[in-house]
């Protein structure tokens, strides 16, 4: 059982040492990677010859057929792929040099206080995964890894070390409050250097103040903002009404949290259910290439995050203007796999749809606007699955009952930023 203080510790989903072994597989708590293993060959980092023939890369290609046709991405890439759009990936660094990244990288800075080098092999493991998925491009003319928005590029910021980090315990020491001061400053660094979406592949187990009003800030500059769901699925039972425990920042207001599946449809035992989960994506065995060079088939509701988020890119790179919670409604409108009843804490509305939504969105951007209620008013609040008719607020990145003055009240009472919500992982 984690310490108090270890309990509030964010937790990054990633185990960089594993990354050392050719097969690996671990199970990690709250929201990122909970397995991986090392798929064959290795691709061309720069100033590196390739280990393997070409043919292994072009079978990382193949091995991520599923994934991009169950999020419907190929029909969307000739009206989208993300150009003009900044990702900021908040997690714990990206290696720009890898294959299928190189030239779409922007490093940021490390909030982590600790000081491990970038060149550290350690360093960054989870981040380059997950910028691989949103932003990949491949490398020797059909090779590699495809990121749903293969021309959008990608802010890296570090906001924690990876587990194998040698200074992770030093990290794990620091107080509450500078934990926390860490990812609101990422978030704050992301919205003045011009990202459109904020990808957050990480979770902490208690709310901050001083992390709300950041994501405030992004949504009030049009920022998408998403976040994984958590893998606390196999520990259902564990929070209110007997759904996992929140896990933040996806249980934030104005955040798309993300759940996954696997390749089936089917929800990921380990993907968190509780009513903050919007929409799902694919999280079991996604293909994704590591700050080694490596292709790793990565498991978690971090990669399905990262792939919600390529698909927001496209939107916002044909949409630029829609609005953080309009960008949500398409996303939440057109899915597959929808549950019976249009809605459930383990899918959301279901499997996101790249092309409906670039669709959805089109419409929505061409609408007259109509009223909003203010953006304070979801403090706390996620999906209430059990309102017979759902009104999806054209502010809002989830869905709300219709407002009355009583429903106003309990809306507008703020989160308790002293107490902290833990749970033993």
């Amino acid at each position: 059982m984690l310490s108090p203080n270890g309990r509030r510790r964010l937790t990054l989903l990633a185990a960089s040492l594993l990354a050392k072994f050719g097969l690996a597989a671990f199970g990690l708590a709250a929201c990122g990677v909970i397995a991986l293993a090392a798929l064959p060959g290795t691709a061309r980092a720069a100033g590196q010859r390739p280990v393997s023939a070409s043919a292994a890369a072009d079978a990382i290609r193949d091995s991520q057929e599923w994934v991009l046709g169950m999020l419907n991405v190929t029909a969307a890439w000739p009206r989208s792929e993300g150009a003009g759009v900044t990702v900021a990936v908040i997690d714990s660094g990206v290696n720009p040099y890898v294959s299928d990244l190189i030239g779409s990288v922007t490093t940021g800075p490390d909030y982590t206080g600790v000081t491990t080098g970038s060149a550290s092999p350690d360093w960054g493991v989870h981040g380059t995964w997950m910028a691989s998925l949103i932003a990949g491009h491949g490398h020797g003319g059909g090779s590699g890894v495809i990121g749903v928005a293969p021309r959008a590029r990608i802010l890296s910021i570090r906001v924690i070390p990876d587990r194998g980090d040698p200074h992770y315990g030093r990290y794990e020491r620091e107080q509450e409050a500078s934990i926390q001061q860490s990812l609101a400053n990422g978030i704050n660094y992301a919205v003045a250097r011009g990202a459109q979406v904020i990808s957050m592949s990480i979770g902490y187990s208690a709310p901050s103040g001083t992390v709300r009003a950041a994501l405030q800030h992004a949504y009030d500059r049009g920022v998408v903002v998403l976040a994984s769901a958590g893998n606390s699925g196999d520990q259902g039972g564990s929070g209110r009404d007997g759904d996992a425990p929140e896990s933040f920042p996806a249980d934030y207001p104005g955040v798309i949290s993300v759940g996954a599946v696997d390749s089936s449809g089917a929800v990921a035992s380990f993907s968190s259910a509780n009513l903050s989960v919007q929409v799902a994506a694919p999280g079991v065995s996604v293909p994704a290439q590591g700050r080694d060079g490596q292709y790793w088939s990565v498991s978690g509701t971090s990669p399905a995050c990262a792939l919600v988020a390529g698909v927001a890119a496209l939107i916002k790179s044909r949409y630029p203007g829609l609005a953080p919670g309009l960008v949500a409604t398409a996303l939440t409108t057109t899915t597959t796999y929808r549950p019976p009843g249009g809605y459930d804490s383990q899918v959301g509305f279901g499997v996101v749809d790249a092309t409906a939504a670039l669709t959805k969105a089109a419409q929505l951007a061409h609408a007259p606007p109509t009223p909003a209620i203010p953006a304070t008013l979801g403090a706390g609040i996620g999906v209430f699955a059990a309102c017979a008719t759902f009104t999806v607020c054209s502010r809002y990145s989830f869905s709300l009952p219709p407002v009355t003055k009583a429903t106003a009240a309990t809306m507008l009472t703020p989160l308790s930023l002293e107490t902290s919500r833990a749970w033993a992982i």
